[in-house]
């Protein structure tokens, strides 16, 4: 594929590049918090620019890019988010990330060019029923900076009809289930898990004992503050039976193959829940606590998708566990959840094998970058026989 030049640092309207091999791409990026944004919008960047496309990356905080892809990317320019963006003429594709908003300026040059870029709108992914109904659908713009352009709506997603999940062309697949002959292995990256106590004293009982990875910040701090542990990077902390390790920052590629390499992954967030699934180990998700509770919605759905089908004593076992680790229930039987589901018992190897069975199904079908591209292609033949 030819290769496709860098932008200049400017562009006029009449320098808007016509269509080469790949496209051209803007992606707007908000960081929140926690770096979940900044570390989807720079996975969808990457991935497209490997394919022969170029991209712009318009972030207000690119610093975590600093330790999250120190190396970069070829075909990804990183740049400031800052408004209005009155100069920057739009390319082929627009995408707002997790309905980011990009400057009104930017959205009036997009609505006075002649033939407008496709917008889109990435949302959050989730395993709710909404999600099949909303993907796709598109929004009519009647009023403000973006009058008359249409706005599409596209959903991450488990099923055939969302919009897939973000894999990314170099990883491999999930390595078979093995049996231990060592300590157990985790990676704990958390937000403020209120069972955290209760799964530190049921890895206290395993016959081999259990090293636990714990990532910067929150994490660390919650260890800190709820097990008295004071962790440090200049060594392991013993904890009777138990290793607890800080880590440093990693590279995205850092992180996935600390996941890899764990027996057992407690991860947060939407990114690297999908991160721990192509991992093909046994998980737990956290996801962010809402005010309203939506997250228990999220996170029912979540568990009826991955679990249909399981074996009825690890799926039992698996939302209890789950729920609690949420914060949504203080089932008493979670305690007797954790010691059944951690090895040497027998469900151990039938999680071991559901997570591995699940990592398989969930790649079979095409990814996110692809559905997007064929989403585009189809939107761009359409228009041009309009």
């Amino acid at each position: 594929m030819t290769p496709i030049p860098p932008f200049p640092p400017t562009h006029k309207p009449a320098d808007r590049p016509a269509l080469a091999p790949g496209l051209r791409w803007d992606v707007f990026c908000r960081v929140i918090d926690n770096h979940g944004d900044v570390g989807v919008c720079w996975r969808l960047s990457a991935d497209l620019a490997a394919r022969g496309h170029a991209v712009r990356l318009w972030i207000d905080d690119a610093s975590a890019l600093a330790w999250m892809a120190p190396q970069g990317a070829a075909g990804v320019q990183v740049l400031p988010w800052r408004d209005p963006l009155a100069d920057e003429v739009p390319l082929d594709v627009v995408v707002e990330a997790f309905g980011c908003d990009p400057p009104a300026a930017f959205v009036e040059r997009m609505a006075a060019c002649h033939a407008p870029p496709l917008w889109i709108n990435l949302e959050y992914l989730s395993a709710e029923a909404y999600v099949e109904r909303s993907h796709g659908l598109r929004s009519p713009q009647m009023a403000g900076p973006g009058r008359g352009l249409d706005k599409w709506f596209f959903y991450p997603g488990f099923t055939e009809t969302t919009g897939g999940l973000l894999r990314g062309a170099g990883v491999a697949l999930a390595p078979s289930p093995r049996a231990l002959d060592r300590p157990l292995h985790l990676t704990l990256f958390s937000y403020d898990p209120p069972g955290l106590s209760a799964f530190r004293d049921a890895l206290s009982t395993l016959p081999g004992g259990a090293c636990v990875d714990v990532t910067p910040g929150w994490s660390t701090r919650v260890v800190q503050e709820q097990l008295g542990l004071a962790l440090q990077l200049a060594g392991p902390t013993r904890d009777g039976r138990l290793t607890w390790r800080a880590l440093p920052l990693v590279s995205q590629p850092g992180f996935d193959e600390q996941l890899r390499r764990s027996d057992l992954n407690l991860v947060r967030g939407e990114d690297s829940l999908v991160r721990a699934i192509w991992a093909g180990k046994p998980l737990v998700w956290q996801l962010y606590p809402q005010d309203d509770g939506a997250h228990a919605d999220k996170l029912e759905a979540f568990l009826a998708l991955y679990l249909s089908g399981a074996p009825t004593g690890l799926a039992a076992a698996l939302s209890t566990v789950w729920r609690s680790w949420n914060g949504l229930s203080d089932d008493p039987e979670a305690a007797a959840a954790w010691a059944d589901l951690l090895p040497p018992k027998p469900l151990w190897t039938v999680w071991q094998h559901w997570a591995h069975q699940q990592a398989m199904a969930l790649s079979r079908p095409s990814d996110l970058v692809s559905r997007l591209l064929d989403f585009v292609a189809r939107h761009r033949v359409a228009s041009q026989t309009v």
